[in-house]
């Protein structure tokens, strides 16, 4: 099983959010902790099955950044992260 790290992206594909994007903040062998930084935020990030989600191994720069300096992330980051991601898949 591949390691799911922080700052990494991941898509909902189960539930009520199905084709969410989300922040991995942490993960246990069988949960990770998601934060999207509007309606789940690093307090009080969503619980899901790790079979529920599609990682996405890339982590953002402004995530990388902090994460590397050891330092929280916070809401706002995570929500710049996951437009500038959105954006450039659009292109």
């Amino acid at each position: 099983m591949k390691e799911f790290k922080a700052g990494m992206l991941a898509v909902s594909k189960a539930g009520h959010d199905k084709g969410r994007l989300y922040v991995v903040l942490n993960a246990d062998q069988e949960f990770v902790y998601l934060a999207d930084g509007k309606n789940r935020s690093v307090t009080s990030p969503k619980k899901k099955k790790r079979k529920h989600i599609q990682i996405n191994y890339y982590i953002p720069e402004i995530l990388k950044q902090t994460l590397e300096a050891e330092q929280k992330l916070e809401d706002e980051q995570i929500k710049k992260a996951i437009k500038e991601y959105k954006n450039q898949q659009e292109v």
